[in-house]
């Protein structure tokens, strides 16, 4: 699972690479896109709102609007392990995947 908030933090992390990489990037996200095995949370007016809700109740954090919308939306289907490294999903109780 991934939503669309992440797959433009992934392209939007790309985009200086030049054309190769850029054009590696769409071709990734498309791929993930087509792919029946992986499910993609579409971004809302209502999922933005309620990560604005996260991000505005977290001051003391510094959680991005996309890591707050991920939390909701892995929190919404019960999820628990992230395949991240940000230590900000830790925080919210969650399992990192990836170790630095």
């Amino acid at each position: 699972m991934t939503t669309d908030e992440v797959l433009s933090e992934f392209l939007t992390a790309l985009s200086s690479g030049g054309p190769q990489v850029r054009t590696r990037a769409v071709n990734t996200v498309r791929r993930i896109l087509a792919n029946a095995d992986i499910t993609v949370i579409t971004q809302s007016h209502d999922s933005f709102l309620k990560a604005l809700d996260r991000y505005s109740s977290r001051t003391d954090k510094q959680y991005s609007l996309t890591d707050c919308s991920s939390m909701n939306a892995m929190a919404a289907v019960g999820i628990t392990e992230a395949l991240t490294d940000d230590h900000h999903f830790e925080q919210e109780g969650f399992t990192v995947l990836i170790r630095p």
